[in-house]
């Protein structure tokens, strides 16, 4: 996420985070001292599996402080250390070039430049946070993965927190409907439900994220269209569905 002319701000380390370290580059220079902050909402494979690939955090000058939710008795450095280690990768996260910080955050509220970041605990499988910024009077509010409730439409206090009044919610939306019952305790959201957490919280727009792989872009253009109809009977304004590369200005001008 952009904060005006600040060091953008890092929502996860997924696998984006490889060409998103070229743009990086492309923008500051591969000469330049590049310190970054990232937010992770939790351990699970698809939202770390890019640590290593960042240019900007592999060589020397760059930086990065990377917050994410406490691993009980080891700390956040030492799990990644278990994922980030011969003979799975060549090095650890320590013989990188870069300097990489791994700081353990709950809820509470981190300021990063001019921005603010709210952080709250989501439902999920495993230790798993949601985040806020807040900068310029804009926010936005990322909750990549949620456990859906048994009833489908209790929303957890954290979460109405997070996505309060946000000028744009991104918010796990993995299964239809009728895909929800056999996997009901995988970890995740509804298309509808997500529909839902975001016109509650009385959200400007929604994005939907974390398709399911199995959904092709026909499934999504069809999945889109339904969420744009279930949005139609609240306030709840724009829905889109994330795509790679895909750009939102919420700066309003």
């Amino acid at each position: 996420m952009d904060v005006g002319d600040e060091p953008p701000i890092v929502l996860d380390l997924g696998s984006g985070l490889r060409p998103f370290g070229h743009q990086v580059e492309e923008r500051y220079g591969t000469d330049s001292a590049i310190a970054l902050t990232a937010f992770v909402t939790h351990l699970h494979w698809d939202h770390i599996v890019g640590l290593p690939f960042c240019r900007p955090f592999l060589r020397f000058g760059g930086h990065v402080d990377i917050f994410g939710p406490a691993q009980g008795e080891l700390s956040l450095a030492e799990v990644m250390d278990q994922v980030v280690v011969p003979p799975f990768f060549p090095v650890q996260v320590k013989e990188l070039h870069g300097s990489i910080a791994f700081h353990e955050v709950g809820d509470d509220i981190v300021s990063v430049g001019s921005a603010k970041v709210l952080v709250r605990s989501v439902p999920h499988v495993g230790s798993t946070l949601g985040y806020r910024i807040e900068a310029g009077g804009r926010s936005v509010a990322y909750v990549s993965d949620h456990q859906q409730p048994g009833d489908s439409r209790t929303i957890p206090e954290s979460v109405l927190e997070l996505c309060d009044g946000a000028d744009l919610v991104i918010h796990d939306a993995q299964y239809t409907q009728e895909e929800f019952p056999a996997k009901a305790t995988w970890g995740h959201s509804t298309i509808e439900y997500a529909v839902h957490v975001a016109a509650e919280a009385g959200a400007r727009s929604l994005v939907l994220y974390h398709h399911d792989p199995v959904h092709t872009d026909d499934d999504l253009d069809r999945i889109l269209d339904g969420a744009r109809s279930t949005a139609r009977s609240t306030q709840l304004g724009d829905v889109v569905a994330a795509a790679e590369g895909m750009s939102i200005d919420v700066s309003g001008t």
